[in-house]
């Protein structure tokens, strides 16, 4: 059997087909045992995000009602797992010498969900979210410049009716909007001008067909995308989820033989091989790649977040999804649908929106990519062979910031791909982005990757990628 290449470009911008979650299990009982057999008290156990994560998913199921929440500090490297006050049992014995840190806390997770309910109930306002942060046991609840005056007023009295030590309410810069409009990589003609999306992990479709995943709001727009702004469509949209719970796209490529590799792009031909599929955890470092702004890298925020979006379509609806990532890392229009993942591999999610900008900052919220993979089942594609020939990926170096990486605009729009400055700073902007130009509609201003050359914020985080 053949493969063909997608034209000009490797498979896509993001290329990453996620596995069943998988880790090395944990046993519980015999986390600490001695070299004798005999059970011991150890300090909390030094790990990676991706292995606290599995920990903190099976002492959840240990802890039953006494769980309320956890996160990872990833300044000491520790799970950090809240127990309500009072349930110092040996249940909680156990969690400790499995080897989490465990604290006690006021607010279980019943309550904190009980609250987020009271929230949609009688604060469902546009430009509004909320989500559960367990650093400090309660609902972070964040207003965009939208919700002034009377709506102001009526999210501060909700969360007021909440009780006292339930929730914050902070301000953020900008308004709440999905990122489908700016310079981006995949394309689709739709009512209104063209729009542009990320594409975000590539998978195997249910039917062992060639597929990626994307955001819903994307597959809601348009039904057919193409990897060039004026080119023939290229994959067409199975399933598509948005507003309601979550915002995913299962997008299957037409050619039944195209090869999709389980890659991100970051940028200057470099990619960095996604082998699993993970749950997000709060406190653990993430990295988003999408075509406008390149590649970006922050912290989990919160879970199950809940984001009230302006309706597109009415001027006096709002469009609530559920069940979404919250982070601090910046996207912007035109980033919608592209990867996030973690240094060592993992695909997290798909970008859905926010508020602020790369320039300023502000909140940018995510659909875990597992709950994608289990409602469309999708799986793992084959792996990829990687690049066709003469397009062999390179490996990101290990040293670089994300802002030196996140040049390429190329992904899989157009026709002359973008690259950078392998010394550039976050500052230089030096990403030479893919010249085909602004689409309608494009809020952003720019053409394909035009910003991509900005990086992270502090310039200081790094990927170690692979062929």
């Amino acid at each position: 059997m053949s493969h063909k290449r997608i034209p000009k470009r490797k498979a896509a911008i993001a290329a990453g087909s996620v596995a069943a979650l998988g880790a090395a299990a944990i046993l519980l009982p015999h986390a600490n045992a001695s070299q004798d057999g005999s059970s011991t008290d150890a300090a909390p156990r030094v790990l990676k995000a991706t292995d606290a994560s599995n920990l903190a998913s099976q002492l959840q199921n240990l802890l039953g009602d006494a769980f309320a929440g956890s996160y990872y500090d990833s300044g000491t490297q520790q799970l950090v797992v809240n127990v309500i006050s009072g349930e110092k049992n040996n249940v909680v014995v156990q969690a400790e010498k499995a080897g989490a840190k465990v604290r006690e806390v006021k607010n279980s997770l019943a309550a904190l969900k009980a609250g987020a309910q009271t929230l949609k109930a009688k604060a469902t306002i546009p430009g509004t979210a909320w989500a559960i942060d367990p650093k400090t046991n309660k609902l972070a609840v964040t207003a965009d410049s939208t919700v002034t005056g009377a709506k102001w007023d009526r999210l501060t009295s909700t969360v007021k009716s909440l009780g006292a030590d339930m929730a914050t309410v902070k301000k953020s810069l900008g308004a709440f909007k999905t990122k489908v409009s700016g310079g981006d990589a995949i394309f689709a003609q739709a009512e209104g001008g063209t729009v542009r999306c990320s594409l975000g992990f590539n998978v195997k479709a249910s039917d062992g067909s060639p597929a990626f995943l994307t955001a819903g709001h994307c597959g809601v727009a348009a039904k057919q995308w193409s990897d060039s702004e004026t080119g023939q469509p290229i994959a067409t949209v199975d399933q598509a989820t948005f507003p309601g719970d979550g915002d995913f796209s299962l997008v299957k490529y037409d050619d039944p033989n195209t090869q999709a590799p389980s890659e991100v792009n970051t940028g200057d031909g470099q990619t960095v091989q996604i082998t699993q599929a993970a749950e997000a955890t709060v406190g653990e470092q993430v990295f988003r790649m999408g075509s406008t702004t390149g590649l970006h890298d922050g912290q989990v925020t919160g879970l199950d977040a809940t984001v009230n979006f302006q309706s597109e379509t009415d001027p006096n609806g709002v469009d609530t999804v559920t069940g979404l990532i919250q982070t601090n890392v910046c996207a912007e229009a035109g980033d919608s649908g592209g990867s996030l993942f973690t240094q060592d591999g993992s695909a997290v999610g798909m970008t859905s929106g926010g508020s602020g900008d790369c320039t300023n900052g502000g909140e940018t919220f995510f659909q875990p990519v597992t709950t994608a993979l289990q409602a469309t089942g999708a799986t793992l594609g084959d792996g990829g062979a990687g690049a066709g020939a003469g397009d062999q990926a390179g490996t990101a170096d290990p040293s670089a910031s994300a802002g030196d990486q996140a040049g390429g605009g190329d992904a899989v729009g157009g026709d002359q791909a973008g690259t950078a400055d392998p010394s550039a700073t976050a500052s230089d902007g030096a990403g030479v982005g893919d010249e085909s130009g602004n689409g309608v509609g494009d809020q952003s201003g720019a053409g394909v990757g035009d910003q991509s050359g900005t990086g992270a914020d502090d310039g200081s985080s790094s990927l170690t990628g692979s062929q």
